[in-house]
């Protein structure tokens, strides 16, 4: 099976990264949509976030970083994509992804729930970026190479 984790990734965390080291352990093929949002305003161009993504998943054989805009949807029906795949720190997070999920099985794909660690529950790019704007430190949240990237775009 193919499928999709989709997101903004920005900046790429350790949350994503477990999602997508465990989601690549049970499907076959697993793209990571770096997706363009017209309602957001991005912390890192989209360029850099797949690179961080392409360096943070290069010993994973059967993930591939990609970047789309418009639907999800149509993106993952053009590209052969079966499920998509959604991490889930809280019940919230349920409550938000169960209606996307609705919506994309009546347009023929399955939606994959992974619950992240528990240790990694607090941990999200919203969450990043304020600490940053704030002058706090996130890297005990991100991988190393984001923190480069992140010094450099904030330098």
């Amino acid at each position: 099976m193919k499928a999709l984790y989709a997101g903004s990734f920005d900046p790429p965390h350790l949350g994503h990264l477990d999602v997508i080291r465990r989601a690549a352990r049970v499907c076959e093929r697993l793209v990571v949509g770096v997706a363009a949002n017209p309602d957001k305003q991005p912390f890192l161009p989209a360029s850099v976030r797949m690179r961080l993504l392409r360096e943070s998943c290069a010993d994973l054989a059967n993930v591939e970083i990609a970047s789309y805009d418009g639907a999800t949807v149509l993106w993952a029906r053009a590209n052969g994509v079966q499920a998509l795949v959604r991490g889930l720190r809280t019940a919230a997070d349920l409550d938000n992804e169960a209606p996307m999920a609705t919506v994309n099985r009546a347009n023929g794909f399955e939606t994959l729930f992974l619950l992240c660690d528990p240790a990694l529950a607090h941990v999200s790019s919203r969450i990043i970026r304020q600490a940053l704007a704030a002058g706090l430190s996130s890297d005990a949240m991100i991988p190393d190479g984001v923190l480069q990237a992140i010094r450099e775009r904030t330098a």
